[in-house]
């Protein structure tokens, strides 16, 4: 079972996050170890969150607004792989 740290305000992505995760025997863990997190930008200090999970060997989807290119390009460049709403679910579907 893959444990997933999910940091997400939307409740919408949240819910097709969780039922994604239910449905490829993950679960949503709070504490390590961590397989996997899964960020939503936009939230002050995720680029730190990106930097300090990648750190510690925590591989990161991060993912936010196709306009906000800005955002995508800092979580790339922090270590996350970077995503627009759009290819989240498909995504993570690939990495669980």
């Amino acid at each position: 079972m893959k444990r997933v740290l999910v940091e997400c305000r939307d409740l919408f992505f949240r819910g097709k996050i969780q039922a994604l995760l239910g449905a490829a025997g993950g679960a949503i863990a709070r504490e390590e170890p961590l397989d996997l997190a899964v960020l939503e930008l936009g939230k002050p200090g995720v680029d730190e969150r990106i930097r300090d999970l990648v750190r510690r060997g925590v591989p990161v989807v991060a993912f936010g607004s196709h306009v906000d290119v800005e955002a995508l390009r800092a979580a790339r460049n922090a270590g996350a792989r970077a995503v627009p709403n759009s290819e989240v679910e498909s995504t993570l579907r690939a990495l669980l």
